[in-house]
């Protein structure tokens, strides 16, 4: 048998404890997740790394691999709707270095615009998860290669996207999200088709997020 003053001790402190739990729980549902309603729109500044996948196709009969690069990412997002957006995705370029069979062949300097239309889930809490689909466009601002004229040309692709924001006060949140794009770059070398760059990355990134 448990002693009395012991039990009412623990009784105590249980009381305070759930007292304690109840109170977090309560400041966690009282910061409300960042609303977004129609007509508004948010500016997001941060990293995006693009991360090709490893497979990157043949190309002159040989094993194609790209690396992968962080570069300054900046989105603008509309709500046509409550809830729902279109948004635009830029960056400073992105510099990927290009082995062929092993060997180091050059280097490629790329824009990969992306415009989706996400759509954000409410909650209780303070986060805000969202998926979306939409468009890539990527374009090869320069490539260097000691091969000679090396040319990759245009993309036209889909593009998923899934994140989630964090508010931390009514106009601002931390995101983190991922995209994947289908990037398919077909390649020339002195003015001879070589293959197709398949490069289908996944965008890792972290921003954070004003609303206006």
């Amino acid at each position: 048998m448990i002693p009395r003053a012991i039990w009412i001790r623990t009784k105590t402190d249980m009381n305070r404890i759930t007292t304690l739990c109840a109170a977090a729980l309560l400041a966690t549902s009282a910061t409300g997740a960042m609303a977004q309603s129609q007509g508004d729109w948010t500016l997001g500044l941060g990293l995006g790394t693009v991360s090709p996948k490893e497979d990157n196709g043949t190309v002159a009969g040989a094993k194609l691999e790209i690396d992968k690069n962080t570069q300054v990412t900046l989105t603008f997002e509309y709500f046509i709707a409550d809830n729902l957006g279109i948004e635009v995705l830029a960056a400073t370029p992105f510099t990927h270095d290009l082995d062929l069979g092993g060997a180091d062949i050059g280097e490629v300097k790329h824009l990969p615009p992306t415009v989706s239309i996400n759509y954000h889930f409410q909650t209780k809490t303070a986060f805000t998860p969202f998926a979306g689909i939409g468009v890539n466009y990527t374009t090869a601002l320069d490539v260097d290669s000691p091969l000679g004229d090396l040319e990759l040309d245009d993309s036209w692709g889909a593009a998923l996207h899934l994140g989630v924001d964090y508010a931390i006060s009514d106009r601002g949140a931390l995101r983190a999200d991922l995209r994947w794009m289908d990037i398919d770059m077909d390649a020339e070398l002195n003015g001879t088709d070589i293959g197709t760059a398949e490069v289908d990355p996944m965008v890792f990134g972290i921003s954070y997020i004003m609303k206006f």
